[in-house]
């Protein structure tokens, strides 16, 4: 069994992750195969997107939910999303979270003519409810249980969250100032959903000349109103002209592939593998 098949197959224990990042300080350039061609990113100038992993999204009692839409495509984001994390952090690699809410009064809703003017009444954005966890909350809110970032996906300290009105998490924020000021080049983005906020997103970091990385089983479209999910057209649209398509599995075998050469004499039977007690490098558990 190779060490590339290894990464591919399991999840990431710890010692694995810290004894990667040791080694993958002597080589920063991480090349993954993706669509329409593999591409080669330089870990010191990218940044890690998490896009509206939040509960109106991604959770039972959400706005999604409560609409009727199925949550199981975006809900199957949520493991390859979290080895993504882990190897992101493990390297140092930003992770900047972007969820979208509106203020309480409505007044950043838009037009009723408007497209997202129209969405935000059909949604019912700004209904109060009551969380699944009891505490009374408002559809699409801001500060409000529904526009948390899911448990499973929660950020570190210190990790950005951005604040986004619109769609695209460029539109009217500070994210482009913030990748600027940190000298990146390149994003790895997930979140949801595939044909609005993720495609809008990298439509607007082409633009400004950023190259996006998009694992397709990190970003989902779910099946609302019977019309058919356009996940794949939007793949196919990025891949044509706005950025790189991948698979969480194939950026775990890139940084594998740098591990094994950062180290030659290490084989599958001597990497460490986890045992009881061991904590998993998710979200909250690793150093």
């Amino acid at each position: 069994m190779s060490v590339v098949d290894f990464f591919a197959e399991v999840t990431l224990p710890r010692a694995v992750v810290i004894h990667l990042g040791v080694t993958m300080a002597r080589s920063r350039l991480v090349h993954v195969e993706a669509k329409p061609e593999p591409i080669s990113i330089d870990i010191g100038e990218t940044v890690l997107l998490v896009i509206d992993m939040q509960n109106d999204f991604g959770a039972k009692g959400g706005m999604f939910d409560l609409a009727g839409i199925d949550l199981s495509e975006i809900r199957s984001t949520i493991e390859p999303t979290v080895q993504i994390l882990a190897i992101a952090r493990s390297q140092g690699i930003p992770v900047i979270y972007v969820k979208e809410a509106l203020s309480s009064g409505l007044s950043d809703a838009g037009p009723m003519h408007s497209p997202f003017g129209r969405m935000s009444k059909r949604l019912k954005m700004g209904l109060e409810i009551t969380a699944p966890t009891g505490e009374p909350s408002r559809v699409h809110i801001d500060g409000c249980w529904n526009t948390n970032i899911i448990p499973e996906l929660a950020p570190r300290n210190g990790e950005l969250v951005i604040t986004k009105r619109r769609w695209s998490a460029f539109h009217n924020t500070e994210l482009d100032e913030r990748l600027r000021a940190l000298g990146i080049r390149y994003l790895i983005v997930t979140g949801c959903t595939t044909s609005v906020c993720i495609e809008s997103t990298i439509r607007d970091a082409a633009m400004r000349d950023y190259a996006c990385l998009l694992p397709s089983d990190c970003t989902a479209q779910p099946v609302a109103r019977g019309v058919p999910s356009t996940h794949e057209a939007s793949l196919q649209s990025i891949t044509r002209s706005f950025g790189w398509v991948t698979t969480s599995r194939d950026v775990l075998r890139a940084f594998a592939a740098q591990y094994v050469a950062a180290d030659p004499l290490l084989t599958a039977d001597t990497i460490p593998t986890s045992t009881p007690g061991d904590t998993m490098c998710a979200p909250g558990s690793a150093p």
